[in-house]
């Protein structure tokens, strides 16, 4: 079977596209770029924009592979399951189920078995089991992807996730563990650990009575993979316990970046998107990470124009980003989700001034970010090179900096660089 698949959205989606293609092509199909049996497009429901691409890319695929078995999967499809149907696709499943996904598509192409569309929507508040499915990485062995955890509890007011991905379930740390030193073995130098939300890893599962946290997932996957550094994925400021801090810096292979999840600066915003911290606990939280990995990178996530935000409360956001000095952000202008409760509040901020003051934010975004890099000069970083282009190689230091050198023949490897001058948002080095 020839087959194709398109992935938007989040890194979870990313690792379970990258474990259904290693299980295709362990039972022999074969990918194309044209002409394809099969098609799987794993879609992304964040905002509402996320499903109208959605939409989108399965109409033009269609068009595009007009006798191809189309099947979908994903949030969008796991929240929207009529629209998605009504666009025409053969096999429509939700955000779980990915093996039986595998299976029907196998059966509809290789053996013509079924005939109208096979659909199946997991109910995502139905306690499940954790999907175990490949780690690793189909883009050659330097960074690989092990998803420890999946679904949320939080309800943020602007969040459909945890409709589309269901309560928390997590991977066994011994599992995890296993995985981990599979992965080191077959020459992986570093690993992503992701989730929908990571932080609330260990939440249904306990082991002789006590309930397991992160940490006691990244102790068990450092213990198991002690030569791979290990980089984790967005964290909750409200697990940044000091006790966390000391557990994480005592294993000596963790990557000294760290993504807090903040959304906004301003208390009374936080509280209406219904997150669990204040600024005071946030900023409490960074300092900690800087105090146990000292110079550590802290990025960031911030949503602009919600439901009610004045200016004054923008005034205050960016006072306190200023204050943080994050080494980058992703900032994004608020987008109404059908479905969740902020698409409900009064105050809606038009979307001109929801953009303009995402503008604003990532202006001084831009500004913490150089001022990072140039802290850089000076220092040497450990890198992990991935790409090479005209005589220079490319990779990501431990502080997930882009790096550039003057080297060929480096994919994959490890090399201390000494970092010399800032170029076009990346560090400049020489290896030393």
């Amino acid at each position: 079977m020839k087959y194709s698949i398109y992935t938007l959205g989040c890194k979870v989606n990313q690792f379970e596209t990258q474990a259904m293609e290693t299980i295709l092509k362990s039972h022999g199909h074969i990918p194309v770029s044209k002409g394809a049996d099969a098609v799987i497009v794993n879609t992304c429901a964040v905002t509402a924009e996320s499903g109208r691409k959605s939409r989108q890319i399965i109409r033009r695929l269609k068009s595009e592979n007009p006798d191809a078995v189309i099947a979908v999967c994903g949030c969008y499809s796991q929240i929207s399951p009529e629209d998605v149907q009504n666009l025409g696709v053969d096999i429509l499943f939700g955000s779980g189920s990915r093996l039986e996904l595998l299976s029907a598509l196998e059966k509809r192409v290789l053996e013509s078995a079924g005939q109208g569309i096979c659909a199946k929507i997991d109910d995502p508040f139905q306690r499940r089991e954790f999907e175990v499915l490949p780690a690793g990485s189909l883009s050659g062995r330097t960074r690989a992807m092990l998803k420890i955890e999946d679904g949320c509890d939080n309800f943020c007011t602007y969040c459909v996730i945890p409709y589309a991905r269901g309560r928390v379930r997590s991977l066994h740390p011994e599992t995890a563990a296993q995985m981990a030193a599979e992965l080191e073995g077959e020459g992986y130098s570093e690993i992503i650990i992701t989730g929908i939300e990571i932080s609330s890893y260990g939440k249904d599962l306990r082991i002789d009575g006590k309930k397991l946290t992160l940490a006691d997932a990244i102790e068990a996957i450092s213990k198991a993979a002690p030569k791979t550094r290990l980089r984790l994925g967005s964290l909750e400021p409200t697990i940044v316990t000091e006790e966390f801090c000391k557990r994480l810096a005592q294993l000596g292979n963790i990557c000294d970046h760290f993504h807090l999840s903040l959304q906004s600066g301003c208390d009374r915003t936080l509280a209406n998107m219904h997150r669990k911290y204040d600024t005071a606990a946030f900023y409490e939280a960074a300092q900690r990470l800087r105090m146990a990995f000292p110079n550590c990178a802290l990025t960031a996530d911030l949503i602009t124009g919600f439901p009610g935000e004045t200016e004054e409360d923008h005034m205050q956001t960016k006072a306190f980003i200023e204050k943080c000095g994050f080494a980058d952000m992703h900032v994004f202008p608020y987008s109404e989700r059908p479905g969740t409760p902020a698409a409900e509040m009064p105050g809606r901020v038009n979307k001109a001034l929801r953009e303009s003051r995402a503008r604003e934010i990532q202006n001084i975004a831009d500004k913490m970010k150089r001022e990072y890099l140039e802290q850089c000069v000076g220092k040497t970083l450990s890198v992990l090179f991935e790409t090479e282009d005209n005589g220079i190689s490319f990779g990501h230091a431990e502080n997930y900096c882009l790096v550039q050198t003057e080297a060929t023949g480096l994919h994959g490897i490890v090399k201390n660089v000494k970092i010399i001058d800032v170029l076009k948002g990346n560090l400049v080095g020489f290896i030393v």
